[in-house]
C-alpha cells in the first residue's frame, strides 16, 4: 500500500505521519519518504543523518528505471510521469538504489531542500519527480507500506503525483482552516476517483469533534488529541509507541485497518499514469524535450506483481487492534 498524508501547513501531518510509519512497521516493511518542502520527517522520526537526497539525483534515477525500454531514448526524454514499460527496470522496496537511512524501523527516504542554486529558478515540483518516478516503477506486495509526507495544502495537484496512492489521509484540524483544505483537495480528487479519509488533528475536547463531523460528515475517519507524549518527542526526548495515549494509540490502528483493507488497484493505477504522462506531454513535456512522449506509454504493459518476480508472501505480525 502506498499511504499519502496531506492536509494544510502546520496541521500536522508530518508528525502523524511519522507516527504511522512506526506503527505499520511493527506489522510489515516500511518505507517513508519526506516530500514536503520543509523536510521534517527525519526529525520526527528521531533520525540522527540524513540519507542522500532523492532530489538530487533525478538523472541518475531516470537512468536507472528506463533500464533497456527501447520506448525511452535516454534520460533526457524521460519526466517525471514517464510510466513504466516494457525493458524498464520495476523495483521493489527495498531497492538498494535509492539511498535510505534505517530509523525506528523504517527506512527513510528524503527528496532534499532547496538548494542556493535552486533559488529563484526551480519549483519544489522538481525534486518531487523522484517521488513520482520511483512510485510509477515500484511493484509493493502485501504487508509492504509506502508512506509519503507531502506537501502541504493543494500543491500535489501541480503532478499527477496525488494519483499514486492506494489511501489518502487529510489531515485537519477542527478550524474552519483546517477544512476549508479539505474541501479543496476532495474536490479536486473526486475528478479522478480519489478518495480521501479525515483524519483530525489537535482535538481538545467533543465539541471539536462534533465541528469537524459537521463539516466533513462521513469522512472523518478517526481523530488525535492533545499528547504530552509527541509534545516531549518534538522537544527533543526519547519516544516509543509504548509512550503514546491509549486513545492515539487506538487512532493509528484504526489508520492501518483502513490501509489495509483498501483493494488494490493495478488497472486503475496504469490507467492514470499513462492519463497524467499525456497531459504532461501536451501540457509542456513535448516541447521541452522535442519528442512525441505518448509514445512512451506501453499498451502491452501490465502492471503489478505479474511484471515482476516478487518474493513470497511476506510474514506479518499481528498489530493491536482499536478498543
Amino acid at each position: 500500500m502506498r499511504v499519502a498524508f496531506v492536509g494544510k501547513g502546520g496541521s500536522g501531518k508530518t508528525t502523524l505521519s511519522s507516527l504511522f510509519a512506526r506503527y505499520a512497521a511493527q506489522c510489515g516493511t516500511v518505507v517513508a519518504i519526506d516530500a514536503d518542502i520543509n523536510q521534517h520527517l527525519g526529525l520526527a522520526l528521531g533520525a540522527t543523518g540524513t540519507p542522500r537526497p532523492l532530489g538530487g539525483m533525478i538523472g541518475e534515477i531516470k537512468d536507472y528505471l528506463r533500464g533497456d525500454n527501447p520506448r525511452i531514448r535516454d534520460a533526457a526524454s524521460m519526466v517525471k510521469t514517464t510510466p513504466p514499460g516494457r525493458g524498464s527496470r520495476l523495483i521493489r522496496p527495498d531497492d538498494p538504489f535509492f539511498p535510505s537511512e534505517r530509523v525506528e524501523g523504517v527506512s527513510l527516504m528524503v527528496t532534499g531542500p532547496f538548494g542556493e542554486d535552486d533559488l529563484g529558478v526551480a519549483c519544489y515540483h522538481s525534486k518531487v519527480g523522484a517521488v513520482e518516478l520511483y512510485l510509477n516503477h515500484l511493484v509493493d506486495d502485501q504487508g509492504e507500506y509506502v508512506v509519503v509526507d507531502m506537501t502541504a495544502g493543494a500543491d500535489s495537484f501541480a503532478s499527477g503525483l496525488f494519483t499514486r496512492f492506494d489511501v489518502t489521509f487529510l489531515v485537519a484540524e477542527p478550524t474552519r482552516q483546517g477544512v476549508s483544505v479539505y474541501r479543496q483537495y476532495r474536490d479536486h480528487a473526486a475528478d479522478f476517483g480519489v478518495a480521501v479519509s479525515v483524519v483530525g488533528n489537535k482535538v481538545q475536547d467533543p465539541r471539536d469533534v462534533d465541528f469537524l463531523r459537521e463539516h466533513v460528515g462521513d469522512d472523518l475517519l478517526t481523530w488525535f488529541g492533545h499528547s504530552p507524549a509527541v509534545r516531549a518527542m518534538e522537544q527533543g526526548q526519547s519516544f516509543t509507541l509504548d509512550a503514546l495515549e491509549a486513545d492515539n494509540h487506538d487512532a493509528l490502528a484504526v489508520l492501518l485497518k483502513r490501509v489495509d483493507a483498501q483493494p488494490k488497484d493495478w488497472e486503475r493505477f496504469g490507467a492514470q499514469a499513462a492519463e497524467f504522462h499525456l497531459r504532461n506531454a501536451r501540457a509542456w513535456a513535448d516541447r521541452a524535450t522535442g519528442e512525441d512522449l505518448s509514445t512512451q506509454i506501453d499498451p502491452e504493459f501490465v502492471y503489478g506483481p505479474a511484471s515482476i518476480k516478487v518474493s513470497p508472501l511476506r510474514h506479518m505480525e499481528a498489530c493491536p487492534s482499536p478498543a
